[in-house]
């Protein structure tokens, strides 16, 4: 990897951006941590990144709370095409990997547009017997989309709303994502045809754990409602972000 020129401070928003101080300056060279985590009876081995320039590294809370709120409610998950955005804020694809292994779900990641975040989120699904590893799209928030006809129903994601600075990126994304769904062709289950069907439409189910000022927060909420979409906070601190369409009916 190259070396770094982005400090993460620089993702949040402030009142003055002209500051540098030496904390800015980062040795940036690559070691990992291997962790044992308990999801809901489910151990998982899980390398997180001690350090990397774009990324949480380590896992946080709100990925094991979304794991339990998704176990509760799997018929929110049952027979969807999924895309999780941010690699449950850590680069490592846990939270997809958990999924897949207990419901065997349809599912992609998805992380900032860098080649050692898709390798970390394979190795932790081949030292975990995902195999083969899961899709991998590596997309950098506010850029076009690598896909251009998103054949996901159901997008997820837990703590990305951490970098108040992303949000327009984070938003431009989602209503790519969620505006331009197209429906596959074929579904192979009674479940699946179901899902996919017009009246159901495309979703974004977030759990956001994370504490940060209730001021910043809003924006992304409020940047969402501008932007033309659906925010329903359905307990828990899990949203469910749709098209504000008639057609539209939030799961």
């Amino acid at each position: 990897m190259d070396i770094a020129l982005f400090s993460p401070s620089s993702l949040f928003r402030d009142d003055d951006d002209t500051t540098s101080t030496d904390e800015d300056t980062v040795d940036n060279s690559q070691t990992y941590l291997e962790r044992t985590h308990q999801f809901l009876g489910m151990e998982l081995v899980i390398r997180e990144f001690s350090f990397h320039q774009m990324n949480a590294n380590l896992l946080w809370p709100g990925t094991f709370a979304f794991v339990e709120w998704l176990v509760q409610n799997k018929s929110k998950i049952e027979g969807r095409h999924i895309i999780e955005l941010g690699s449950d804020g850590s680069g490592t694809g846990a939270l997809a990997i958990f999924l897949k292994k207990l419901y065997q779900v349809d599912i992609t990641t998805s992380d900032y547009d860098d080649q050692e975040i898709e390798d970390n989120i394979a190795h932790n699904c081949r030292v975990n017997g995902v195999t083969p590893v899961l899709p991998h799209v590596k997309h950098s928030w506010g850029d076009p989309f690598p896909n251009p006809h998103p054949q996901w129903d159901l997008i997820i994601a837990s703590d990305i709303l951490l970098y108040v600075k992303q949000y327009p990126n984070l938003i431009k994304t989602l209503c790519f994502l969620l505006n331009s769904y197209k429906p596959r062709e074929t579904a192979t289950t009674p479940q699946a045809q179901d899902s996919l069907s017009e009246s159901a439409g495309p979703a974004f189910l977030m759990s956001w754990r994370r504490r940060i000022g209730k001021e910043d927060e809003s924006l992304f909420f409020t940047g969402c409602e501008t932007a033309g979409l659906q925010v329903q906070h359905l307990g828990s601190r899990v949203y469910c972000i749709t098209p504000a369409k008639p057609e539209s009916v939030i799961i």
